[in-house]
């Protein structure tokens, strides 16, 4: 970085400041601005910019980060199911395991469909057996190496039922299957099989996955290696644990690295917990949680709205209602002649309450229309549901991408000059920020979420340097529309032409009438 300021500009203006008179001690005084600018001040200004400069880089990147981080986590989950998880590969095999509801390991092994060994009708076999000897209800697939063409095995098998298919994005598995948190999880399995674990625990829900890895790994966002790292771990580590509170932790089947982040529990009191619920099964209600050790008042009370227990006696203990508030809901209950099942199933009963009747000094008239909301959908998992995607057929390298080709693909990340679209090939897409949207923006998470499908329009494929660009934008109302003709018009009567679509359509027509010749 440098000052481009002229030298006898800048000494001109150090004279004007500090010379007060003439003589031979002003001009020691000019000789000692001149030094002082030349030597100095000028490099502390540099210096002072890039500092800044440099922080305000930071905190941008940073930004972007963060906001992709929490999108990613916040991804749809599957939801329990039983899934057999594929981590594709071609000389070393795709490697499979089969995961129960809770995304316990049922089966591991692998299969060959690929070159070189191209084993496709033993692997059709061995996963059609699998299907339904495990009872599969979903196939989850990772994005590396060989994903498109195992893909397009898992759909060419007519398993006798509907199987649902899904790719599943593996950045950092292979960090968590090297991790300790992994080695301590499956001591006795290769990285091999923990990293196909990890794909399909994904798939049932990223966020508990997602957890175990560091963040900084995941590789969403710009710039993360160049920024502060202290400052990066901080601003990963908020957002995590709030996506942790925000989505709400079933506490009886969250693993410890997963409890760590819910407000008010450390990590030796998630470890009590999972050591309890080991010891006497799952937990029955928010109030067996104060017997587990270390577990105190103040711990309970911090944590208790954030864990859920589905098929609970008290409904309410698979909500986001606090066990302080359980006595207004019992209020509701009773003074409308119900229970309190009642009220979380009958919507007629919900509307009949009024909030000023349960509003004091320790319960706001928010507090009670929160308590309302949460009653219409307790224990509703406010992440959409996951839907299934499917790339274009014929569509496996960058050679058979054409220019003007419309194509579905998924948004993989989002960077502050465009978002990288996956489209079914090797390497990613990237849409400009201006062709992200027919309008004007100067955020591109105001038109695209990560993992978000969309439909692209491909503008140039530079197969030499790997580069693919691509389009959202939709034909505007000119492009598609046929040109409007002029009204045909009675003498004296005014000849009214059609308004223009936009102003630079306006101008278009007033440059041909001007030119016309």
């Amino acid at each position: 970085m440098d000052i481009g300021i002229d030298k006898e500009t800048a000494n001109g203006e150090m004279k004007r400041l500090f010379l007060k008179s003439s003589g031979p001690v002003a001009q020691q005084v000019a000789l000692a601005a001149e030094d002082s600018y030349n030597r100095l001040l000028k490099g502390s200004i540099e210096t002072e910019f890039r500092t800044s400069s440099k922080l305000k880089a930071d905190e941008e990147a940073i930004r972007v980060f963060s906001e992709n981080l929490r999108q990613l986590l916040l991804a749809s989950p599957l939801g329990q199911k039983r899934v057999l998880a594929l981590d594709p590969g071609f000389r070393t095999g795709c490697k499979l395991v089969c995961l129960d509801e809770q995304g316990n390991l049922l089966y591991n092994s692998v299969i060959y469909p690929h070159p070189p060994q191209q084993d496709h009708f033993g692997s059709v076999a061995t996963l059609k057996e699998l299907v339904a000897k495990y009872d599969i209800e979903a196939i989850g697939y990772g994005n590396g190496t060989a994903s498109k063409e195992t893909e397009q095995l898992v759909r060419g098998i007519d398993f006798g039922k509907p199987v649902s298919v899904f790719m599943v994005n593996e950045s950092g598995a292979s960090i968590y299957s090297a991790s300790e948190v992994a080695r301590e999880e499956f001591p006795e399995y290769d990285v091999t099989v923990r990293g196909a674990i990890s794909i399909g625990r994904r798939l049932l829900d990223p966020l508990s996955e997602l957890v175990k890895i560091d963040a900084k790994s995941i590789g969403v966002g710009q710039y993360q290696h160049d920024v502060n790292q202290n400052k990066l771990k901080e601003s990963l580590d908020q957002v995590v644990e709030s996506c942790v509170n925000f989505v709400g932790v079933d506490v009886n089947t969250a693993s410890k690295h997963l409890l760590t982040y819910v407000s008010g529990l450390s990590s030796s009191v998630a470890k009590n917990i999972v050591e309890y619920r080991n010891k006497n099964g799952g937990f029955k209600s928010r109030e067996e949680l104060k017997k587990v050790a270390l577990l105190g008042p103040k711990a309970f009370e911090q944590c208790a709205g954030f864990l859920r227990i589905p098929n609970a006696s008290n409904p309410l203990d698979n909500s986001a209602v606090h066990p302080e508030s359980y006595h207004v809901v019992e209020a509701m209950a009773a003074k409308s002649n119900s229970s309190v099942g009642d009220l979380v199933k009958q919507p007629e009963i919900r509307k009949k309450i009024n909030v000023k009747d349960y509003i004091s000094e320790s319960t706001g008239a928010l507090t009670v229309e929160d308590i309302l909301k949460e009653l219409e959908k307790p224990g509703r998992d406010p992440r959409s549901p996951i839907e299934e995607f499917r790339f274009a057929e014929g569509v496996g390298t960058m050679e058979d991408l054409k220019p003007g080709m419309k194509i579905p693909g998924i948004v993989t990340n989002i960077t502050n000059f465009g978002a990288f679209v996956n489209v079914g090939v090797k390497q990613d897409g990237l849409v400009h920020i201006s062709h992200l949207s027919n309008r004007y923006i100067s955020d591109p998470n105001e038109a695209v979420k990560l993992n978000q499908h969309v439909m692209v329009t491909v503008l140039e494929v530079d197969a030499p340097r790997k580069r693919i660009s691509l389009s959202m934008k939709e034909a505007t109302q000119a492009e598609t529309k046929s040109p409007r003709t002029e009204k045909s018009f009675k003498p004296g009567q005014k000849n009214t032409k059609p308004e223009p679509v936009n102003p630079f359509q306006a101008k278009l027509m007033e440059l041909k009438k001007k030119f016309k010749d």
